[in-house]
């Protein structure tokens, strides 16, 4: 591969354009550390700022001398410098054709030299730090990525982009050179849409901008390279607020053991294949988050198994079991791409009956044991498999030597009961996941952790692909395992007060998403409902009898609704008053016109935070919703006309700006007709100020008078 320049020939008095600049209020000192750990999120993950796009790939890093230290004697070996391929890109890398370290090493020798002497005017675009003269020469680091963009119908035509990146910290700035690739796979260097961020100091004070490099040649494909005025506004506003927030991820970056550009290309295929499920759905769930979230979900399973396949030199495709497989979107898609493998839970959803005799689905219970192994399977899946989550790595790890494990972590279950917290320095949900690593861990698995695109807050997996020992060690690995288990067990297992620990259907799993009860996947006990074809002998391992550890108890099959649904009426209405009233306190008043057309005073309330809110409420309602999953975030959101709960403050809703808003998708606009004036409005009757809107506009009724008989009740009644 050859690469070029292309000379820019931009008018002198528009080389370089600031298009924004940005103070920064950086009461930690953070700064200028926190700018560069913006700039790491743009680099590596671009899709946190832009939408339309599926990430980046990084495909090798370096370090070098400044273009006016270099022009002669070219790149800087040894000693660190010179460039390196990006660590853990491998073999996928080469597949994906990464470009090796000495073609990075001569495109970094040539674009230097071309910006010494061909295109000097844009030395003054790197700083005037880069035309000091050798002997102050400094280093710059370098990056070269991929850009991906989304596969989308509305851009049919974008394709991936490369891009050299100088990072020049003595500076404090950071410029995005394109690439292009012509027709004999040479790479040009564009002058057109280069563009820096850079940090200043001045005075005291921090601001970040964005420059442009011949703003009037910038050409904008509306994906990877978007508008300038999006740079001003959306970009450097982003890398603003992230160059000063005090906090750092607790986990890794998304999609960082498959490949990026294969995911997004993929994910598009299958959620245009699949996407008619969303119309068809007969459960009560949301469709478009359970049939995206499995899409997604599979979409994963199906490029780290391709890559699997690729490492090991094999074609035949991976079987699986998906313990607690729930609605069972998932075992389908996996299945009619081609892997073999069956579903398991304890309750058999409507939408079985939907997928065909191709998909295997089995409705039974599982209980650790000996009669719970798969020894001819390739991988466990736990997606959402709540008090099965833990026990995932040790039934994969005694089927089979060569049996791997995939847990996407929901709710926080241990062996035997709900899962006790031992660290406060940690979020329950890192702690959570560090358990269950251990538990990988000990079982003789070499973990990997990674996260993924869904649309949860639970969205970190744990993969046992390897194990840390050779088949000979099994027996005395199974040793370690029991005694694993068994220490486990000497934990404590009662609650405060001496009483013991709940059983699995008495644990309110209290999480920020709530509301997906077909989510989790629930087990009935019982070996009668054991479904046919369980394995009933181990394969390479040691005997464990009967029984893993005792006190293990499964879901049950009929599963109690406790999304706050089924609390009594009077008990809702009080608290909805309750909180209402607390609101209504905030003293904050908006105008809004009348029924009558003129402009009125209505009290909008403030805002709480839901913690605030609870401290309000007496401890025996707090009890009672503690019972139920979500407890009180639950029921406020369910108090949907009343209340909107945002970033976890609650605020009473104004349906003014509900009917500003874009209208909604064609299903639910027919279900928003059907229930049209079927329920009192609760502002008519208890707000203080009556409604915000005309009877005419409110979709509740105003009145004895307007109210409708409800369409989905006459519906049930007609069904047969």
């Amino acid at each position: 591969m050859l690469f070029r320049v292309a000379s820019s020939q931009c008018a002198e008095s528009a080389d370089m354009e600031e298009l924004r600049r940005v103070p920064l209020d950086d009461p930690d000192s953070l700064l200028p550390g926190g700018f560069w750990a913006a700039v790491t999120v743009w680099l590596e993950r671009p899709q946190v700022a832009n939408k339309r796009l599926c990430g980046a790939r990084i495909e090798a890093r370096g370090r070098t001398l400044r273009p006016s230290a270099q022009a002669e004697c070219g790149p800087r070996q040894g000693q660190g410098h010179g460039l390196e391929r990006e660590p853990g890109q491998g073999s996928r890398a080469d597949r994906e054709g990464t470009a090796p370290a000495a073609d990075l090493d001569l495109l970094w020798n040539r674009v230097s030299q071309s910006l010494v002497h061909s295109n000097p005017e844009i030395l003054t675009f790197y700083g005037p730090s880069l035309g000091s003269p050798p002997e102050a020469a400094q280093e710059l680091d370098l990056v070269l990525r991929t850009v991906i963009p989304k596969a989308s119908p509305h851009f049919p035509f974008t394709e991936p982009k490369k891009e050299l990146v100088v990072q020049d910290v003595s500076s404090g700035s950071v410029t995005f050179l394109p690439l292009e690739e012509d027709n004999e796979e040479n790479l040009e260097v564009k002058m057109s849409n280069v563009y820096q961020l850079r940090l200043h100091h001045s005075e005291g004070e921090w601001f970040i901008s964005v420059l442009i490099f011949c703003p009037e040649r910038w050409h904008s494909d509306g994906v990877v390279y978007p508008k300038p005025t999006w740079l001003a506004e959306e970009l450097l506003s982003k890398l603003a607020r992230w160059a000063v927030e005090n906090r750092k991820s607790e986990f890794k970056s998304t999609l960082s053991l498959v490949s990026v550009l294969r995911y997004g290309r993929m994910y598009q295929e299958l959620k245009e294949k699949y996407r008619d499920m969303v119309k068809v759905w007969p459960e009560v769930t949301d469709p478009e988050k359970f049939v995206y979230e499995d899409v997604a979900i599979a979409t994963y399973l199906l490029i780290l198994w391709e890559e699997e396949r690729a490492e090991k030199g094999i074609t035949t495709k991976q079987s699986f079991v998906d313990l607690g497989c729930g609605n069972g979107l998932l075992v389908h898609i996996l299945s009619n791409e081609g892997h073999p493998g069956r579903g398991i839970d304890v309750r058999r959803r409507k939408i079985w009956d939907m997928y065909g005799p191709q998909t295997q689905l089995e409705e039974g219970s599982i209980t650790p044991s000996d009669k719970t192994l798969f020894p001819g399977v390739d991988w466990l899946i736990g997606n959402h498999s709540d008090e099965l989550t833990p026990w995932i790595p040790v039934i994969a790890a005694r089927s089979s030597y060569t049996c791997r494990f995939f847990v996407l972590p929901c709710c926080f279950f241990d062996f035997v009961g709900r899962y006790r917290r031992r660290q406060s320095k940690k979020t329950q949900y890192r702690e959570y996941l560090d358990f269950v690593l251990e538990v990988g861990l000990s079982c003789g698995f070499h973990v990997q952790e990674d996260c993924l695109r869904i649309p949860s807050t639970k969205r970190v997996c744990l993969i046992g692909k390897s194990r840390t020992y050779l088949p000979s060690a099994e027996v005395w690995m199974d040793e370690q395992r029991t005694r694993y288990l068994h220490s486990r067990q000497g934990l404590p297992q009662s609650l405060p007060g001496g009483g013991h620990a709940p059983s699995v259907p008495q644990i309110a799993a209290h999480d920020d998403d709530a509301g997906h009860q077909d989510s989790h996947r629930t087990f009935d006990a019982g070996a009668e409902c054991m479904p046919e074809g369980l394995a009933a002998e181990r394969g390479t391992g040691a005997p464990a009898t009967g029984l893993w550890v005792p006190g293990f108890c499964p879901r049950e099959k009929a599963e109690r609704v406790r999304n706050c649904a089924a609390l009594p009426r009077d008990f809702i209405d009080q608290v909805v008053l309750q909180v209402a009233n607390l609101l209504l306190d905030g003293k904050r008043f908006n105008t809004g016109n009348s029924e009558a057309g003129s402009l009125k005073t209505w009290n909008g309330g403030g805002s709480l935070s839901l913690a605030e809110v609870a401290a309000e409420l007496n401890s025996e309602t707090l009890q009672q919703l503690k019972r139920e999953c979500g407890g009180l975030q639950t029921l406020l959101r369910n108090s949907h006309q009343v209340f909107e709960v945002l970033n976890g403050r609650v605020h009473i809703r104004d349906w003014r700006r509900e009917l500003q808003r874009e209208k909604p998708p064609e299903g639910k606009r027919s279900l928003s007709a059907e229930v049209f004036k079927t329920r009192i409005c609760w502002f008519f009757t208890h707000h203080p100020d009556g409604c915000v809107l005309p009877a005419a506009c409110c979709p509740f009724a105003h009145g004895l008078e307007e109210l409708r008989p409800s369409q989905t009740l006459k519906k049930q009644r007609q069904a047969p």
